[in-house]
């Protein structure tokens, strides 16, 4: 595993480093070498943030965050909410298979087997009006949404516009 640290508003002392390394190393026995591990660690005023991203070569990039007071609960924290996910989507990526992750060493639960199924309980249907960013914001505000799916009028391309954890907004683009 390669792991990259980065520091947004504190300074990566030796100490967070290793513990940064330490922690997310116990699950480097999940992936095969080839997997870019990214932690961003952040403070704003009492919080201590971590932010980890497992990227692997093939399949779905995994994610998790953690806030605490203490910045070494939150590396525990964020490290047993990847173990979590890893247990949880164990099946689902096997059944694609990705192999830069190791299953042998995810072990199974068994209460969580109901979780992994796949249910959609609602479908909806509806026709996309030409609209800028501005008015899909808007839109979005209007109707309660975190995100609002909308045809961009200067690209004519399909675009999502979604509400970040800060306040402030985001646009997904295709490529």
């Amino acid at each position: 595993m390669d792991i990259k640290i980065v520091g947004k508003n504190i300074e990566l002392t030796e100490g967070i480093k290793t513990a940064v390394q330490d922690k997310l190393g116990k699950l480097g026995k999940y992936f095969t070498n080839e997997v870019e591990v990214r932690a961003t660690v952040r403070a704003k005023k009492a919080r201590q943030t971590i932010e980890v991203t497992i990227i692997p070569i093939s399949g779905s990039i995994i994610r998790a965050e953690q806030s605490e007071e203490n910045l070494y609960a939150a590396i525990d924290g964020v490290v047993d909410k990847l173990s979590r996910q890893l247990r949880k989507y164990k099946t689902r990526l096997i059944d694609k298979g990705h192999q830069s992750i190791r299953f042998e060493n995810i072990s199974e639960d068994r209460e969580e087997s109901n979780e992994d199924q796949i249910k959609i309980v609602r479908r909806k249907k509806f026709g996309f009006k030409p609209m800028s960013e501005e008015e899909a914001i808007l839109q979005m505000e209007l109707l309660g949404h975190n995100f609002f799916v909308f045809t961009n009028a200067q690209t004519d391309e399909m675009n999502i516009v979604y509400k970040r954890k800060e306040g402030d907004y985001g646009i997904i683009e295709p490529e």
